[in-house]
């Protein structure tokens, strides 16, 4: 009896006539050789040889652990693609996606325009240095001005990158403000929970001790006020000593705070009366996440210079510092600078990002799921025991717990949810890409829900 070979290869045709595989013959069906070449309709992923009795997963979390050095407590899940506001795992399994790559991927996972203007700028040129000009850069930064206070911007990395450089700015506007003056105002204000950045001068700004500590000595010159002490901050902001206040309208990494319309006023009338700059961190907060283009026009309070980073640039690494004309004026060429930020290759895919968000459509959408967002996790959590606080803005929420967090966080994924810790590791923090629809909203609430009794599991003594 003859063999049934069957090819695969990329052009095929989905028709295979049965005639032709099988012959009647003196009653019999008499197989003969077949060679047919299947056309799959789906996106081919590569596989990697895995050790017997090993997954796929555990082996390149033993790579990981071998190779590279260990700054990073990562949750025990291995991702390979994501669509949407689903992230697949390299076993295949399937997670709703309610961190958008802490608060990064607003457009979720591969949108289509983004990913062609991805392409488009990588068959052109990726990256030429700011020797040069580029249009894309320009064209990002005309736009970023053109939908805020800002005059003039300069690209950076990074979060931590902007706020280094706004830093250095700070300082050298106050340097230039008093040319005469041997030490012009060069201290910094900052308050609890904040968080600034890793780097030594934006590390400095964050309050968190254990951030902190093991790199002592970090950049002298800042003081930690109580966030939202109207009282405290009046008092200590000083004409002659006080060069900015650092502040972020919402407090991501901290803990999911919202500031008070009157404390940022009163920052703002502070810093005005002591010839200080306000600076506004909305590395985690800006760009379309309360439902507001920037977290600070809910309050109408504007700053002098403000950051941005996260969701710029849809994943790709990017910081830009957003700066009035009469802060420019201060800065010349050869204070600061980058060797890759502001490249043509991350520039047009975030002009790409910013002209979606920026719709007032995109944004009322974004408003009114976190409306609803807010208004399940209430219904659904109501009553519970250890749920202290629902807080946020927008799709950046908070559920405060009177117990650490990271039970439930774990449970989740589990079953198929990815969610966040903030503050002092008690908040579960939520910041689904922005696209993330009602229903998904709906199956990520319930998941918690359902959850929540591990939290009642007490710890082994």
């Amino acid at each position: 009896m003859a063999s049934l070979n069957l090819r695969l290869n990329s052009s095929i045709s989905s028709k295979i006539d049965t005639s032709t595989i099988f012959k009647l013959k003196n009653g019999r069906f008499n197989a003969c050789n077949v060679f047919a070449s299947l056309n799959l309709d789906t996106k081919t992923y590569p596989s990697t040889k895995v050790k017997l009795g090993v997954s796929k997963s555990e082996e390149i979390m033993a790579a990981e652990a071998k190779y590279l050095v260990g700054t990073y407590a990562r949750a025990p899940v291995v991702i390979e693609r994501g669509k949407g506001c689903k992230l697949f795992d390299v076993e295949g399994k399937e997670y709703l996606d309610m961190t958008s790559g802490i608060a990064v991927n607003a457009l979720g996972h591969c949108d289509p325009e983004y990913v062609n203007a991805i392409k488009e700028q990588a068959d052109t040129v990726i990256h030429t240095s700011n020797v040069y000009y580029t249009q894309p850069q320009v064209d990002l930064a005309k736009r970023l001005v053109e939908c805020s206070f800002g005059d003039r911007v300069f690209f950076s990395n990074s979060g931590t990158e902007a706020n280094e450089a706004a830093i250095k700015f700070s300082r050298k506007f106050q340097r230039h403000l008093h040319p005469n003056e041997e030490d012009p105002p060069a201290e910094f204000v900052t308050f609890t929970n904040s968080f600034h950045g890793r780097t030594m001068g934006a590390l400095a700004l964050t309050s968190k001790e254990n951030y902190r500590s093991p790199f002592q000595p970090v950049m002298p010159g800042a003081t930690f006020l109580e966030y939202g002490n109207i009282e405290a901050a009046t008092e200590v902001i000083k004409r002659g000593k006080t060069a900015a206040v650092f502040v972020e309208p919402i407090q991501g990494e901290g803990g999911i705070y919202s500031a008070t319309q009157e404390f940022l006023q009163s920052l703002r009338s502070a810093c005005d009366d002591a010839g200080a700059l306000l600076v506004f961190d909305e590395v985690q907060c800006g760009l379309g996440r309360t439902g507001y283009l920037w977290a600070h026009e809910s309050y109408g309070v504007f700053p002098d210079i403000m950051t941005l980073a996260k969701p710029l640039a849809g994943g790709l690494p990017i910081g830009a510092v957003l700066v009035t004309e009469r802060v420019a004026s201060a800065i010349a060429p050869g204070d600061h600078g980058s060797t890759f930020a502001g490249s043509p290759g991350i520039c047009k895919p975030a002009l790409v990002v910013l002209e979606k968000i920026m719709k007032p459509e995109f944004l009322a959408s974004v408003s009114k799921k976190g409306k609803y967002l807010k208004e399940l996790l209430l219904q659904k959590l109501e009553g519970n025991k250890h749920v202290k606080e629902v807080r946020g803005l927008g799709l950046i929420v908070g559920i405060e717990l009177d117990v650490p967090a990271s039970p439930l966080v774990d449970a989740c994924r589990k079953s198929g949810l990815l969610v966040l810790t903030a503050g002092k590791g008690n908040v579960v923090r939520l910041v689904p890409p922005l696209v993330i629809s009602e229903q998904e909203l709906k199956f990520a609430v319930d998941i918690l829900s359902e959850c929540m009794p591990v939290l009642d599991i007490e710890e082994p003594k």
